[in-house]
């Protein structure tokens, strides 16, 4: 894939997010397609539960999330005894945690965020222009993409 066709899914999933969906929706369906899923609504209804660190708890970042799910359609075993396959996948997963992680210092919505550790409402917040400005969501959902895709 060219860094053009990156650059292009990475613009892709901030406009997702702009749009109103949460962050695991914006890297997962922006290159679902990929993998045989075309149908854009089931793509964002795969990935709605991972959002705000997994279900608004703040913990795993969506935006890690999405990529954690894009592996699975990449490379995730569909056979319940296949060591080498989950191997396979659960390395290719830690290689995405792993350069997220080094970019950001974290994995933990919460921590990259600046919030406090503390339980959340599920009620997302309201997406105003301030809202888009106080987070660092935009910049790491486009990096999440691509991560994934320059490890393809």
């Amino acid at each position: 894939m060219t860094n053009e066709e990156i650059e292009a899914r990475a613009v892709r999933a901030v406009d997702l997010f702009k749009q109103g969906f949460n962050c695991s929706q914006a890297v997962f369906a922006s290159c679902s397609d990929l993998y045989g899923i075309t149908d854009e609504s089931l793509a964002l209804r795969l990935a709605a539960s991972f959002g705000g660190g997994t279900g608004r708890m703040r913990m795993t970042c969506g935006a890690a999330n999405g990529m954690f799910m894009l592996a699975g359609l990449h490379n995730g075993s569909a056979t319940p005894h296949d060591s080498e396959g989950k191997m396979a996948n659960y390395a290719f997963v830690q290689q995405l945690a792993g350069e997220f992680k080094a970019k950001y210092g974290s994995l933990i919505c919460a921590e990259l965020l600046g919030l406090a550790p503390k339980p959340q409402a599920p009620k997302p917040e309201e997406r105003t222009q301030q809202y888009y400005e106080k987070r660092p969501c935009v910049e790491m959902i486009a990096e999440a993409v691509r991560i994934y895709l320059r490890s393809l």
